[in-house]
């Protein structure tokens, strides 16, 4: 099975940014389409975002115009712009592939906090 490793996330300010970035072992991203997940304490995780291996993408509605999926340009990499952050966004955010779901990552904790 793949791996994924997480970075980007942090502490934020409501309305700030991050650019949240994913590896994931071998060219998975090429075989299968991807997404971000997020939880949030107390929560089930949930998708966020979803990008097709055409490009296409979808979003959940709470997070629909404030964030941006995308592909690197190695099959291996994937990233989640996230603006105008606000507190109900903070969550541990992974990465994985997309509609099935392979082993979890560790995540990166976003924080969004005055």
């Amino acid at each position: 099975q793949a791996q994924f490793v997480e970075s980007g996330g942090g502490l934020v300010q409501p309305g700030g940014s991050l650019r949240l970035s994913c590896a994931a072992s071998g060219n998975i991203f090429s075989i299968y389409a991807a997404g971000w997940y997020r939880q949030a304490p107390g929560k089930q995780r949930e998708l966020v975002a979803s990008i097709s291996r055409g490009g296409s993408t979808n979003y959940a509605d709470s997070v629909k115009g404030r964030f941006t999926i995308s592909r690197g340009n190695a099959n291996n990499m994937m990233y989640l712009q996230v603006d105008s952050l606000r507190p109900e966004d903070t969550a541990v955010y992974y990465c994985n592939v997309f509609p099935i779901t392979m082993s979890w990552g560790r995540g990166t904790q976003v924080t969004v906090s005055s």
